[in-house]
């Protein structure tokens, strides 16, 4: 039972991106172009999508792998011994792994938000409508802030040096892509969307925007 922390957040992970999944299916049977909803057609993006493939697939597969490993033979991918024994880390690991459920929640009512305009990258040939309401209203990517949120839960729960690894590759991914899609949303939208910006934060609301 000590290992409940890494199924749960195992089958919270698998959850997050089987819906990732379902909505680029969803969306690209409305638009009858799977190629460009599923591989980005920006050159950065694509990029950074050749990285993004494995990583999360490595994502998706660690929580079950590392608790299954003894960190004797594999320290890199099992769970240290500190963190599977002793009720201190331990109660950590239950409590990050329930705010792995909640972050997936948040995520999944921010996607149903967006609705039909949801995308898995910038197109410049899709004319996208600018969300600033709902959970856009204070932060400008409350889905990356929540991704970003599951991955260090995730470093809790599986607190080895290949989750680390994984987890700071994709949090720099995660800004990189923010700080494109702000470039291309304020060519796009304009003023509308510096203004926006300006009462926003990327990650977290701005302090002196909170009332």
């Amino acid at each position: 039972m000590h290992e409940l922390p890494a199924l749960v957040l195992g089958i919270t992970i698998s959850t997050y991106w089987f819906c990732v999944g379902a909505m680029v299916v969803r969306v690209s049977r409305r638009k009858r172009r799977v190629h460009r909803v599923l591989i980005p057609t920006q050159g950065r993006e694509r990029l950074m999508w050749m990285v993004w493939v494995p990583l999360i697939t490595a994502w998706i597969a660690m929580p079950f792998v590392a608790s299954a490993q003894n960190p004797a033979d594999h320290p890199w991918i099992g769970v240290p011994v500190f963190a599977s024994s002793g009720w201190v880390f331990a109660t950590l690991r239950i409590a990050a792994a329930g705010v792995a459920v909640v972050c997936l929640l948040l995520s999944i009512q921010c996607w149903r938000h967006m609705g039909r305009d949801w995308r898995m990258g910038v197109d410049p040939e899709d004319e996208s409508k600018l969300i600033t309401n709902g959970p856009f209203a204070k932060v400008r990517h409350p889905i990356y802030a929540l991704s970003i949120a599951l991955m260090l839960c995730t470093v809790v729960v599986i607190p080895t040096p290949a989750m680390l690894a994984i987890a700071a590759v994709h949090i720099t991914l995660m800004y990189l892509k923010a700080r494109n899609e702000e470039e291309f949303l304020l060519e796009m939208h304009g003023q509308s969307y510096s203004e926006y910006c300006e009462r926003t934060g990327r990650f977290l609301p701005r302090i002196g925007a909170i009332r």
